[in-house]
Formats: C-alpha cells, structure tokens, sequence
C-alpha cells in the first residue's frame, strides 16, 4: 500500500513525527510537504493530497493541520476525496468499515503522536465492509 502524507504548518511536526515512526517500521511515506513550520494555507495542502489520491498516485492519504477541521472540509470539496478526522478509536474503525476513507485527518495541535499512530494502525487493520455502505458511498460519489 502507497500512503501519502501531506500537512499545514500547524500539522507540520506530527507529520514528521510520523514518517521517522514509519521509516523506523520499514515502511515509507510519500511526502507531499508542507516543508516547514512557516505559514501556509491548508486548502493548497488538501489539494495536492486530493490530485495524489484521485491520480491514483497513493492508496491512501494523510492530512495534518492545526485541528484536522479545516484541512478535512478542504479535502471533502474534491469529488471522489472521502476524508476522515479519526478523532477517537472507534471513528478510526468506523472510518475504514462503514466510510470507505480514503484521507484520514489528524490535528498536530490536538492529537498525541502515540494516539495518532494507534488510529492508523486501528484503520489499516479495518476491513470495509461493502454491502449497503457501498449504496451509500455511491450516493456521495453522486453528487447533486
């Protein structure tokens, strides 16, 4: 599995808190930046992580901003983009098994990097479950 990783300044440090964890498992991160803790605006961030995903350039995607709100609305405007704040253990299963995600949502200002770790593992062990989430999913997918 390909998994991007993609934060604003206020995400900036949890994201590279989590690829040295990541790189330490042997497992590697494509990093689509931001490259420092100077000002950015998250909306470009959640672009650039929706194009990898919707490029099918990654599997999966990880965002970080300050809470995971902002980033998280900005991600969910690109069609086919399923983002997920995994604000708690269960939304990290529930995210995976009913959701679908595709973008998962940590805040680097309101998240401790070993509960954020423990929700990806949470959600990477998580199956979807299909059947009438996957109706609901196509409704999203939609539109108006």
């Amino acid at each position: 599995m390909k998994i991007a990783i993609a934060s604003d300044h206020g995400g900036f440090k949890l994201k590279q808190e989590l690829i040295e964890h990541f790189k330490r498992q042997n497992i590697t991160l494509c990093d689509l930046g931001t490259k420092s803790e100077e000002s950015c605006d998250y909306p470009d961030i959640a672009a650039v992580m929706a194009h990898n995903i919707l490029q099918k350039e990654s599997d999966l995607g990880i965002l970080i901003c300050g809470t995971g709100i902002g980033i998280s609305i900005a991600a969910n405007r690109f069609k086919g983009i399923r983002a997920a704040i995994l604000y708690d253990d269960f939304c990290a299963e529930m995210a995976k098994k009913h959701n679908n995600a595709n973008v998962i949502v940590f805040g680097g200002r309101t998240m401790s990097l070993s509960d954020v770790i423990k929700r990806i593992d949470i959600f990477l062990q998580t199956e979807f479950e299909g059947g009438r989430h996957s109706l609901r999913i196509a409704k999203i997918e939609q539109g108006d």
